[in-house]
């Protein structure tokens, strides 16, 4: 590399001439493109922004300049010109750089990301912070045009066109979402009427005609009336000037030299400012450019054809049973409809929606949005299935409470990405639903222990007269048999999978298989086990529970989620509540942390809830218990 490998820091970067910075550019999109294709990750959202990082890391200067790359995804050029570049081959593997940033990672990330819409809130309240401790640096959040669909985001923008603090946002219009009047004038208008003269200018010509005695407010107002029309004929920027932001753009965001230009003029003004650049998602890389959705979070790959390099088995996804599954359903009833965030790929509803596109409701990144429409649709005799990755969920629990559960809506939540997720790490894991939805009265929480058993399990929900959130995980199948027919099963009916008398291990979702694949192990320790697949958090099959507590005398639960409230804690309530004591009883889960990232095979093996982490604590339960061979009676 002939400028990348000389830049350990933004300083290295400023030494460089502007002539020398496209050249670089071409360096960066060679490292990410390289290292993507090893490691996977959002290879689309940062090929697009590299001009625009270069540009701002070239003009800013942080880390006293404060830049927040909302959702965090598109700063991977931000980590190589921050003195992440010799450990960015370790991107998004266990132990090695964050996919997003992470302020424990660099004084560089000026806050931790991971979802959607957060970029301006946050901005907003270190611009305020700062300006309570006098502090001169900037704040920069930089967002993209689809981020602008969630409500916080104008949540954010309200009151910084109240405060009027010194906040530069930065749409990162990647899909021509908001406008698609851009051109030649638009640009020249926005540097030029950004430049510090004109800005000054202005100001003091509003200032010369509101002195005007008698008419001079009149004037004014006309004057700015004129000012806007002609900014509104020419540009989509009057939504944020009505929220008091200066507004300069669209601005071409590969142009390296326009967009410095533009961002010296913008750093003098100490005002709410908004400038709007329109990039290419995957730019540089021409599979990732004409693939842009496909390309956004994308899994190893070559190089040369952008192809995908996965396994010679064809064992399907639990996405794609449940788009599978849900279409065989919809078929059958006409009141199935859908409802995505902005996920129909990721989701599994693509094929639904060429299906059934009358049936089929993308709301944007709009989690909250998402819940109360489906609670509207379900009132009018529809079945609404809100497919949704379980971590996003969370931001809508709100409105799962009041919207849905409070009168019994028969929404049903496909809950995908439910536990470990994998290399997104902390903000992607979804290891927090079962604790949280079955606290919800009226609402029904499943997970099936494999993909055959989802296709049951999405049949029963969508049979039942009330809420239901179904939590399946990320990834391929068991690659057990399909039955032909799709049947409802009992809403809170367990099953027992193999019988023992030492001690029984009770498994929900993804830890069923691995609870039978430690009863084989614990054969070798002459420990005998009989394993149940739960199926339901809530409403727990109490009856089958407690007649095994009452001949079993060690009972351990296994969960891919936070032990907290989980359900192991529901276990416990269950057999409390029955006044059974005298078991031992181990809850085997998450504890009180937020899950690093790292590939799911990793991190279960870490937290102890594979095969031979379950296999192992039985032992140390069982051999410590006094328990072995002394009560057990078999299950009957």
């Amino acid at each position: 590399m002939k400028y990348l490998d000389g830049i350990n820091s933004p300083q290295d970067l400023k030494a460089l001439k502007r002539s020398e910075l496209p050249q670089l550019a071409k360096e960066i999109r060679k490292v990410i493109i390289e290292t993507v294709s090893r490691t996977g990750g959002h290879l689309a959202p940062s090929l697009g922004v590299v001009e625009l990082t270069i540009a701002l890391h070239y003009v800013f200067d942080p880390p006293k300049d404060k830049i927040i790359w909302d959702v965090g995804h598109q700063a991977y050029t931000h980590k190589l010109l921050t003195g992440r570049r010799e450990r960015f081959h370790t991107l998004r593997q266990h132990g090695g750089l964050s996919g997003f940033t992470r302020m424990s990672e660099s004084p560089y990330d000026a806050f931790s990301t991971g979802h959607a819409s957060t970029s301006i809130s946050a901005g907003l309240g270190m611009a305020c912070g700062k300006s309570l401790r006098n502090d001169t640096g900037k704040v920069i959040a930089v967002i993209g045009d689809g981020s602008m669909t969630g409500g916080l985001a104008y949540e954010g923008l309200n009151q910084a066109g109240d405060l009027r603090k010194d906040l530069i946002v930065i749409l990162n219009d990647n899909e021509m979402s908001i406008a698609r009047n851009v051109g030649v004038l638009s640009s020249f208008l926005s540097r030029k009427l950004s430049a510090r003269y004109f800005v000054a200018l202005r100001e003091e010509l509003k200032e010369f005609l509101r002195s005007l005695p008698k008419f001079g407010d009149d004037v004014y107002n006309l004057a700015k009336r004129t000012e806007e029309s002609f900014k509104a004929f020419i540009t989509p920027g009057m939504l944020f000037e009505a929220f008091n932001f200066n507004y300069f753009g669209p601005i071409k965001g590969h142009r390296l030299d326009h967009l410095i230009d533009t961002l010296e003029n913008v750093k003098q003004m100490h005002t709410p400012v908004l400038f709007h650049v329109t990039t290419t998602k995957g730019k540089g890389y021409p599979p990732a450019e004409g693939n842009p959705s496909y390309f956004h979070g994308v899994g190893c790959f070559e190089i040369k054809t952008g192809n995908n390099i996965s396994s010679k088995e064809k064992v399907p996804t639990y996405t794609e049973v449940f788009g599978k599954t849900l279409i065989e359903l919809a078929r059958e009833n006409e009141n199935i409809v859908t409802v995505t965030a902005a996920m129909p790929e990721g989701t599994g509803l693509k094929a639904f929606s060429e299906a059934f596109p009358e049936r089929s409701f993308d709301v944007g990144i709009a989690e909250q949005h998402a819940v109360t429409f489906a609670a509207g649709m379900a009132t009018e005799g529809f079945r609404p299935v809100v497919a949704i990755y379980s971590t996003f969920l969370q931001r809508a629990y709100d409105q799962l409470l009041h919207d849905v559960c409070l009168e019994a809506h028969p929404v049903v939540f496909a809950m995908d990405r439910g536990g470990i997720v994998g290399e997104d790490g902390p903000t992607h894991h979804g290891l927090f639903d079962l604790s949280y939805l079955r606290s919800l009265p009226n609402m029904v929480v499943m997970a099936p222990k494999d993909e055959n058993e989802l296709r049951h399990m999405l049949k029963t929900a969508l049979d039942h007269r009330g809420p239901v959130a179904l939590r399946y995980p990320r990834g391929c199948g068991v690659g057990v048999p399909m039955d032909e027919e799709v049947r409802a099963l009992p809403i809170g009916k367990a099953e027992v999978l193999a019988t023992g008398t030492d001690v029984v291990i009770l498994g929900i979702g993804v830890t069923v298989i691995a609870a039978l694949e430690a009863k084989k192990r614990l054969e070798n320790e002459h420990i005998s086990a009989t394993v149940v697949n739960s199926r339901f958090v809530k409403p727990l099959d109490r009856e089958l529970m407690t007649s095994l507590a009452r001949k079993i005398p060690c009972v351990v639960t296994v969960e891919e989620n936070v032990v907290q409230g989980g359900f192991g804690s529901a276990v416990l309530e269950c057999l409390s509540d029955e006044g059974i004591t005298g078991n031992r009883i181990l809850r085997l889960g998450i504890g009180d942390t937020f899950v690093e990232h790292g590939s799911q095979e990793i991190l279960r093996a870490k937290y102890g809830i594979d095969a031979a982490g379950i296999a192992k604590a039985v032992v140390g339960l069982v051999g410590s218990s006094g328990f072995k061979g002394s009560r057990g009676q078999g299950f009957e």
